[in-house]
């Protein structure tokens, strides 16, 4: 079956609408969905090395895009939707604390956390619940989830061969490397930051 998806994957990730896809991967997982757009960019940039860099920035635009929804929803909805999602992935009671952080190192967190497996949506959302300058958000996001994306990029197209062969020898394996990935950026969040 993990066989099957894989190669389904793949032949997405090759696919006409295999941007699109990933765009609107990139997008959501900046303000509510759970998994990175890792996903889609590691298949796709394999599959199509030539369109490593492209995909890095469409997924850096996708995510700056989708950091602004977060952001209105920790700014205009966060006793609702925001206090929701927060909650859902289990950082209620982080909230208060990261917030009065942003005072003093707003900066360094959206830079930071933007270039980790950090969910960065809870950034987004406490970005905007915390009045965070937007202008300043706006530009950070860029620099940090596109430098995120791009290192990615980079590291498939000049090891991707490799990595391809890795992953097909040993599917079960990069899996469980990516779950671990996964869920260790919601860990880091819940008992280190």
């Amino acid at each position: 079956m993990l066989r099957r998806l894989y190669e389904w994957t793949l032949s997405l990730a090759a696919g006409p609408k295999a941007d699109r896809a990933l765009f609107w991967v990139a997008f959501t997982e900046s303000s509510f969905f759970p998994l990175p757009p890792d996903v889609l960019l590691v298949p796709m940039t394999i599959a199509r090395p030539d369109r490593a860099y492209y995909y890095a920035i469409l997924c850096g635009v996708a995510s700056t895009l989708g950091g602004l929804l977060g952001y209105a929803i920790g700014a205009l909805l966060y006793d609702s939707v925001g206090l929701w999602i927060i909650n859902l992935y289990g950082y209620g009671d982080k909230m208060e604390a990261f917030r009065h952080a942003y005072a003093e190192y707003g900066l360094w967190i959206i830079l930071l956390k933007g270039l980790t497996p950090i969910p960065y949506k809870l950034v987004t959302i406490v970005s905007g619940f915390a009045g965070y300058n937007v202008f300043l958000f706006v530009v950070l996001t860029i620099i940090s989830r596109t430098l995120r994306f791009l290192a990615v990029a980079w590291l498939l197209k000049r090891y991707g061969e490799p990595v391809r062969e890795f992953i097909e020898k040993r599917l079960e394996v990069a899996t469980i490397l990516l779950l671990a990935f996964v869920v260790g950026g919601f860990v880091l969040v819940k008992y280190v930051v």
